[in-house]
């Protein structure tokens, strides 16, 4: 089992502890869900908008589940039996059950999912609180009073 020391990231950091948390908790633990089925892409498709495409072949939309927890998203299927009266030759589709979970960063939320042509797509959107955004700070020169004041002190 590997193991970070993360104390040196808690010190030279302010404010990123969750983020410290999230990197040692997904290097701790060995999480089933984090296999390689089924294949899936994450891309940047604007700025501020993601798409998650997860290979869901063989999956309708009501085998399928979506849900959001504590900035975790989770995808699940689980088919419906079915197939006893289907005898197979080759089975290369597997439509085995799954769950995979993404980590959602602060201000990224879930605006859709559809399924087409076996793939699920799941769009999310980073949205920024106006009072997280950056704001530009005036700086401003010594104030002049203060300045004669402290002269006409010292001249007394």
């Amino acid at each position: 089992m590997r193991h970070i020391d993360m104390t040196p990231l808690y010190r030279a950091t302010v404010g990123f502890d969750r983020f410290a948390e999230i990197v040692d908790s997904l290097l701790a633990s060995d999480i089933p869900s984090q296999s390689g089925y089924p294949p899936f892409n994450i891309e940047k498709t604007a700025e501020d908008r993601y798409r998650i495409s997860i290979a869901a072949a063989g999956f309708t939309e009501d085998d399928l589940t979506v849900e959001v927890k504590e900035n975790t998203l989770f995808v699940t299927a689980k088919k419906a039996d079915g197939d006893e009266e289907r005898t197979f030759l080759h089975r290369g589709i597997a439509e085995r059950s799954f769950e995979k979970r993404f980590t959602l960063a602060d201000h990224v939320r879930v605006e859709g999912a559809r399924l087409e042509n076996g793939l699920l797509d799941i769009d999310l959107k980073r949205e920024v609180p106006e009072a997280l955004k950056p704001r530009r700070i005036e700086i401003s020169g010594p104030k002049t009073l203060d300045v004669k004041a402290v002269e006409a002190q010292t001249a007394a």
